[in-house]
């Protein structure tokens, strides 16, 4: 099995935390909001055997540096590309959950030239509905209610509960787990508020505030996988059979019985898709494709 090596790059006078392992090709892995690069740990070993996995904390997340700062979309895939340099890579497969899918889609529309393909898991920014507590949490007072809601007791807590019933057969699963070690994050202040810049940057009370729709044409250049579980109940499953309609060549995977976390949930399943994907396809030409079909537009 791969060694795991956590190292620390600065970027901009910030720390950005980034697991590293293996060799070969380049898979860039982006968690989800309030996540961090442990929510890839069930399928980092696997990958690491065949590619060089990349998988760095978001600014605001995990180990990362988390100042008052700009949590936008795009400052999130700029700040990718510079890791990514700061490693000595050029270009990237890049695979992204959630929030990470969003940011995904605006790397490769930032920066085609270092995306050499594009999977969204369970992701973001691909319809306006989306569960109805991350809508309330945008709501003005919010601020003020999180640090109760949200407190270390509670999560231990809960936590301890949670492992007593794993012991006797009854716990919870991978999605649980996964929402709950969110949930945790945000007992800290500085994660709290770099969270809440995030999501008001892409929702408010009307649902997802941020849409790559009209730019999914785009996505036919580059060689693009769609990953969803039927169960979720964050992002609704029918997000991704549009998605995939949109966009030309696509390849669509629905994990039955699985929720918003597929790669935790299913990890042997995810590793065999995105490996299978990977060798059937080759990566995009450097920007060409998307120069093409941008020109293609133009009346």
């Amino acid at each position: 099995m791969p060694d795991f090596e956590v190292t620390h790059v600065t970027i901009h006078g910030h720390d950005v935390c980034v697991r590293t392992a293996g060799s070969g090709p380049v898979l860039l892995l982006v968690h989800g909001m309030a996540g961090s690069s442990n929510a890839w740990r069930h399928v980092m070993p696997a990958l690491a055997e065949r590619f060089t996995v990349v998988a760095p904390d978001l600014l605001g997340h995990g180990a990362s540096a988390k100042p008052r700062t700009d949590y936008s979309l795009g400052a999130f895939a700029s700040g990718l590309r510079d890791v990514l340099a700061a490693l000595g890579h050029e270009r990237a497969t890049l695979v992204g959950q959630s929030l990470g899918g969003g940011i995904v889609m605006q790397f490769a529309y930032q920066f085609p030239e270092r995306c050499e393909r594009i999977v969204l898991v369970s992701s973001g920014g691909l319809g306006d509905e989306v569960n109805m507590l991350l809508r309330l949490l945008t709501l003005p007072g919010v601020d003020f209610l999180l640090p109760i809601a949200c407190t270390t007791w509670l999560h231990d807590a809960g936590a301890n509960v949670s492992g007593w019933l794993r012991r006797v057969g009854l716990g919870p699963g991978a999605h649980f787990d996964e929402v709950w070690d969110a949930y945790g994050s945000l007992s800290d202040a500085q994660t709290r508020s770099a969270f809440l810049q995030t999501l008001r940057s892409v929702i408010d009370a009307s649902g997802q505030r941020v849409s790559a729709l009209d730019r999914l044409y785009l996505a036919s250049a580059i060689p693009t996988m769609i990953v969803w579980g039927d169960h979720d109940a964050i992002i609704p499953v029918h997000q991704a059979y549009e998605t995939h309609e949109a966009i030309k060549g696509s390849r669509l995977e629905i994990f039955e019985n699985v929720g918003h976390f597929p790669h935790c949930e299913r990890p042997e399943q995810f590793v065999h898709v995105l490996v299978d994907f990977l060798n059937s396809t080759s990566p995009a030409s450097v920007g060409s494709n998307l120069r093409e079909l941008l020109r293609g537009a133009v009346s």
